[in-house]
This record gives structure tokens, sequence and C-alpha cells, in this order.
């Protein structure tokens, strides 16, 4: 009989990728990126003179579209596999990225009448504009005692649904009214190749303060934030909210025609990016944290309690993998740190370096700061470039570098980077440690772990724990593909649970990476100085960073 396949489709910061997995081991057959058209917008709206403020990330809904137009086809041609023998689908994606739409599932920001309002837009994760909503959503949900709040580390993200949904009620009256449903891009995704409506519980639990026994926050915290909320989750966020796996419904034959595959087959709900890499990786059981590494890190762990964690962005019951308690916590800056360093500090005499040596600045970077045992630069950094998801959960927060001196080499300020973040990592290890939530092992997944061994030495040495990295380059759509085949059953050539997929499907490489003792004693110490700092700026004792931010917007 012919091997079964599904494919996997994950949609990034910049693009999206479509990879074609054989559901016998796991095997990527083919895949293909599509960037985006309009990439991340966040100066100015497309094809109009509206600028866009501060700390806004806005997207274009139709690029969303256009991976699955021109990668899904993609892959099919490159593996020449027959398209009857495609039987699910999944995708993933970054979260919270939401949009708001009309009673037809339109995106407003698609209305002739609309487009020239910053609001209409999809709001992208990094959109950080509605941190004065979320701060008012912590203070009223402390005041009146809210239950939930423990369950998202004590604070909620400006990155997530209910800042940027009250945001567009405080700025865009009008157009909140207009707004049928307030949607995640990965549900109307789903919508758009099924005609379903549906939420998933990892975005909803995660994003959205929905709970699998006591559903979402009551109308009176609603109403508390402002009386036009009260009917929110009824109204606008309405909707069935289902479990990772489910079938959201078939493909409709016109996105068929347009994506080359048949119609009818599975279209599993929608997912967010680095829980899909969780099974991707193999990890269906308590006590391994995975680590998403890319831009930014999201890092995952099951549990078996519902514990509460400093800072975590949440807990959700079948969050992750069905039947267990979902961790994630995480860090908003991390590839995008090394790349902001390598494209705005490096001298000129290091590009010419590397372009001489046939390699790219970061590898040259690198294999340099590879030369200097920990300790040795004399360096420490605070990984705050695009503030701190966890364990602080203050996106006012930013970037700090100390002990320069005259004779500081690049090289050294970007191993100093390096281990900025891990510490980071380390940080938020020691928040599920000691409140109660084992982490024994760390499993990496995503970019960056496969182009720097450095890093992931010191993130091993930093965490005095083993790293296992992903065999799979593409390991978040590789986990949407599993969901997928789950979506089908195994009745049509897929799986009936998540596990049975992971155990067939998922791999990680022979090699990993084992602390090292001595490095480790070095860096213990390193990360005494770097707690100090980082409760010195962080938690309130010289907001420094906070007032330098606001000079900075007062005289823009």
């Amino acid at each position: 009989m012919a091997p079964k396949y599904a494919i996997g489709v994950d949609y990034g910061t910049e693009s999206g990728r479509a990879v074609l997995v054989d559901l016998t081991d796991g095997t990527e057959v083919a895949d293909h990126v599509t960037p985006y058209p309009h990439n991340v917008i966040d100066e100015q709206l497309p094809d109009s003179n509206v600028k866009l403020e501060f700390d806004w990330a806005l997207q274009h809904p139709g690029d969303y579209i256009e991976v699955l137009k021109q990668s899904v086809p993609a892959v099919m041609k490159a593996s020449r596999v027959d398209p009857a023998d495609v039987i699910g689908l999944g995708i993933d994606f970054t979260a919270c990225t939401m949009l708001p739409v009309d009673a037809a599932g339109t995106p407003l920001c698609f209305k002739p009448e609309l487009k020239d309002q910053p609001h209409s837009w999809v709001k992208l994760w990094k959109h950080h504009a509605a941190q004065d909503e979320a701060n008012l959503i912590n203070e009223i949900a402390e005041q009146r005692g809210e239950t939930f709040l423990p369950r998202y580390g004590g604070k909620i993200s400006s990155e997530w649904m209910i800042a940027k949904v009250w945001q567009i009620l405080d700025e865009a009256p009008e157009l909140y009214e207009q707004t049928d449903m307030f949607l995640e891009a990965t549900d109307w995704v789903v919508f758009q190749m099924t005609g379903n409506k549906v939420r998933n519980s990892c975005t909803a639990g995660y994003k959205a303060i929905w709970h699998k026994q006591d559903g979402y926050p009551s109308r009176e915290f609603f109403k508390a934030l402002n009386p036009q909320l009260e009917n929110l989750t009824e109204t606008k966020l309405r909707g069935e909210v289902v479990p990772l796996g489910t079938k959201a419904g078939e493909l409709t034959p016109e996105m068929a025609g347009l994506m080359g595959l048949k119609p009818g087959i599975a279209i599993a709900v929608g997912n967010v990016d680095a829980h899909a890499a969780v099974p991707g990786v193999g990890v269906v059981s308590p006590g391994k944290l995975v680590m998403a590494m890319g831009t930014s890190i999201c890092h995952m762990l099951l549990g078996t309690e519902e514990k509460r964690v400093e800072g975590m962005c949440g807990v959700v019951e079948d969050g992750i993998i069905p039947g267990y308690m979902g961790y994630e916590a995480g860090q908003s800056a991390v590839g995008d740190i090394f790349a902001w360093y390598v494209e705005q500090g490096v001298p000129a005499y290091v590009k010419e370096a590397a372009e001489k040596e046939g390699v790219n600045v970061h590898e040259w970077l690198e294999a340099k700061a590879s030369d200097y045992q920990p300790g040795e630069t004399g360096l420490l950094a605070l990984d705050w470039w695009n503030g701190n998801r966890s364990v602080l959960v203050d996106t006012d927060l930013t970037g700090l570098l100390i002990g320069c001196t005259l004779l500081t080499k690049p090289e050294e300020i970007y191993r100093a980077l390096l281990e900025s973040t891990a510490f980071g990592t380390r940080k938020i290890v020691d928040a599920f440690q000691d409140n109660g939530v084992e982490v024994h092992e760390l499993c990496a997944c995503g970019g960056l772990p496969q182009k720097n061994r450095l890093l992931m030495q010191i993130y091993a040495d930093v965490t005095n724990r083993e790293i296992k990295i992903a065999d799979s380059k593409q390991t978040p759509a590789l986990g949407a593909a599993m969901f997928g085949a789950v979506a089908a059953g195994a009745a049509q050539g897929g799986y009936d649970t998540i596990v049975e997929a992971a155990q067939k499907m998922a791999r990680v490489r022979k090699d990993t990476y084992k602390p090292i003792p001595e490095n480790v004693a070095v860096y213990e110490l390193l990360y005494q100085e770097y707690s100090k700092l980082h409760d010195y700026f962080g938690r309130g004792e010289n907001n420094v960073m906070k007032r330098l931010k606001a000079i900075k917007e007062t005289t823009a």
C-alpha cells in the first residue's frame, strides 16, 4: 500500500513554510518557504500614507493565503506525491496574532473604507502597543482577586488577545463595533480552508484567558475593565473551543484547487508554532523543557498538576499534549538580539574578514568567540532588547551591556549576548523548579540550535543540563503535520492520538550537548551577577530603563 502523507504549514514572523511529511516515519519529503510580500508592517500601512506609532507590529492577512497558494503546490510538485495520498493538513502560527473580521469572516482591512485604519489590520504577536491596557488588566484583576491571574504567572501580557481587543475599543471604538469576531490568525486561516470558524484550545488557553473547566473570566471582570466589554466572550470571542488534533473540517473545493490538493482532506484545528514543536521532538511526557529557538524562544513543559509559577505565560490543560498540563514561558528576543548586533553594531573590518574567509558574520563571530573561556571577556548583558516575557513580563524593559573597556572586541560582545540569553533561560528553568515543576533535560529545536554550536554549549553549561537537538529543521511544521494526521485518524492512514504519531514520526539527533563542569562553575558565578542586575533593573529598584523610554517618547 502506498504510504500516506500529511502537510504541516508553519507560519512564522516573516515567512510561511510548508512541509510534506511521510506518516510512516516522519521523513520530510519536501519543504518550501514563501516570504510574506508585506513582511512585518511596523512603520507605515500598505498603499497608504498612514504612519504607525512606536511599538506597533501588523501584518497583511492576504500574505497567509499566499503561503498556501505558493508553498503547498511547490512541495507537491517537488515530491511528485499523488495528492490522493495526502490525508491531512495542520498549521501552526505565531501567537497571539489576531485580527478583526466581519460577519462573513472578511478581515476589516480588506474593506476599502477601513484599510487606512491601523486597527483594522492583523496585530502580530510582537505588537506591544497595548501595554497600557495590559497594565490595567493586571491591576484590576489583582484588585478583584481574580483566580485566573496566577495561571499566567501573575501577569497578562500586552502581546495577548484581551489587551489587543481593548486597545481597539479604546482607540477605534467605531471599528470595534463593526467587528463581528476577533480571531487568532491561525483560526482564521483554518476557516479559509474549511469554511468553519473553530477556536483551538492552545491559543484560547494561553492567549485569551480561557480555561477548560472555568471558561473565560466572568462578565463582571470584563465590565470592570470597560462596560462595553461586558459581553465580549459571548459575542466577539464566541465559538466552540476544541482540543488540538481535532478535525476542524475538510478542505473546500475552492481552496483545494488553489493548493493543488484533493477536496475533503482533514484539516486540523490551528496551533501555536512553538507548541506544535513539542511532539515534533518526541516530547509527550513531563520533565523535558522544549525550547523553540529562533528570533525569540518559547519554553514549553508538561506537568501533571496545575502549579503557580512566577512569570510563566500560562498553564493550560490539554494546551500542548492532551492529558497533561502544558506550561509555557518565553524570551521575547534571542536570535533577534544577535541579528541586531551583526546588522547594527559590528565594525566594517569584521564584515570584510568574514567575506574574505567565505563565511557569514555570525559564523565568523562564533568562531572567534569560541576562543574565550567563560568569564574571560569581563562582560555581562541583560537580554531585554525586546522587553522581558518571562519571568518579569514587562515589555518596557530594555537591553544592557556592562563591563566594556577600550580593549573590548566585537566577538567578546557577541559572546556576552549569547550568554545573556542563556541566563534568561536559566531564570525560567529555576522558576519552574522552585515551584515544583521538574526540569530534567532540555530539548532544542528551531533555526538556532542547528546553526550555533557555541550557543548550545553555553546553554548546557549555564543550565547545567543535557540538551538534545531536534533532527528536523522544521520541527513546528512537522508537529503541525502530526496533528493533521491525527485529525485524519488511523482509519484514513493517520493516527488516533498525538502520542502515537510522535512515537513513529519524531526524531532527535544522536549527538547531545552535555555540561562541562569547569564551565558550569564559572557560569554559576556570572549568573549570580546577572540575577542581581536582573532584579535591580527589572523589579523596580531602579526604573531608569522606563524613564529613558518615557523621555524618548516625549521627545520623539
